[in-house]
């Protein structure tokens, strides 16, 4: 398993549509681990319109993926899709590194990245 982000198709056409929405066609969507939430990790997902010295760029389905290269083992093997439900829709990480996770499921730790668990 080489790929770093695994975006689903659904997942794909939400940010362009969200691109369009928010004027921000032809930007890079950010993956992104910061320390905190209840296990110690969390992720963050947002629109960047330049790559940085330390991002590795990814493209799928025609979304460009920004990652920080200290982030590339934490998420290796990620998947990110789009749920759509009676409730609503939203997007879900699933990854193949996380040991543990919050009940929300936004907060994660790996075998070697415990993080800085904050109090729920």
């Amino acid at each position: 398993m080489n790929e770093v982000i695994i975006l689903k198709e659904a997942a794909a056409l939400q940010i362009k549509e969200m691109m369009v929405a928010n004027g921000e066609e032809g930007s890079y969507i950010r993956v992104a681990i910061k320390g905190g939430g209840c296990s110690g990790l969390s992720y963050g997902m947002g629109f960047d319109q330049e790559q940085g010295e330390d991002d590795l760029v990814f493209e799928v389905h025609g979304v460009k993926i920004l990652v920080e290269k200290e982030n590339v083992g934490i998420l290796r093997g990620t998947v990110i899709d789009y749920k759509q439900s009676m409730l609503g829709g939203g997007f879900t990480i699933e990854n193949p590194n996380a040991i543990a996770t919050c009940g929300c499921g936004s907060s994660f730790r790996t075998a070697t990245n415990a993080g800085k668990p904050e109090e729920c």
